[in-house]
């Protein structure tokens, strides 16, 4: 029995939606930071379902490899559960949230939903169209400019969190961006003569860094 990959990383989004609420049913809402984290992360899970209904051709696109019942299984584990510790630590976290946080916070989340959705939009009407390479737009000077949005977004979370080890989740969420870059520069390389001159004026993930 296999399943596609798409169809576990639904299903763990709507596990951390229902951890977070348990979390907050179970522990109570007793500051501005459980309430933030609340709204940010059940937001991005909503759009990440929301998205595959406003653009239906991102099913075909997304993650159509088979997982058995092992990567099932680890797919809500560490998608739905994993993902979720910055919310856990949010809840247990006593100290009252700071503007400043708030405000890094909100504009980490706001800025890289919009790169993010922005890129998504961009690649899959392009797609549709029969385009090859996308290199224009969005993705001119960044080839990889989803990735840094959805990162932008667990720095989020972790910045509502407050705790050191919420940065775990970012952390770990880059180390998987990173082997799959190495595996997309492969293999467009391969596929798409123009790569070359694509990768000479950009940069993989953060611009004018790397």
């Amino acid at each position: 029995m296999s399943w596609r990959q798409l169809t576990a990383i639904n299903l763990a989004k709507i596990l951390t939606i229902v951890l977070l609420l348990v979390l907050a049913a179970t522990l109570g809402v007793q500051d501005m930071r459980q309430v933030i984290y609340l709204s940010l992360h059940i937001s991005y899970c909503l759009w990440w379902l929301l998205e595959q209904w406003l653009f239906p051709e991102r099913t075909r696109q997304l993650f159509s490899e088979r997982v058995g019942v092992v990567g099932f299984g680890f797919a809500l584990l560490f998608i739905g559960v994993l993902y979720s510790l910055p919310g856990l630590l949010a809840f247990l976290n006593p100290v009252p949230i700071s503007q400043v946080a708030v405000a890094l916070a909100l504009g980490l989340f706001s800025f890289g939903s919009l790169i993010n959705a922005s890129a998504d939009a961009q690649k899959t009407t392009a797609k549709a169209m029969g385009a090859g390479l996308v290199s224009d737009g969005i993705w001119r000077r960044v080839r990889h400019v989803n990735y840094l949005g959805d990162l932008l977004r667990y720095l989020s979370f972790a910045v509502v969190a407050g705790s050191g080890w919420a940065y775990l989740v970012p952390a770990f969420v880059l180390l998987i961006y990173l082997q799959r870059i190495g595996q997309k520069e492969t293999q467009m390389a391969a596929k798409y003569p123009e790569f070359s001159a694509w990768q000479q004026r950009s940069a993989r993930l953060l611009p004018g860094l790397w």
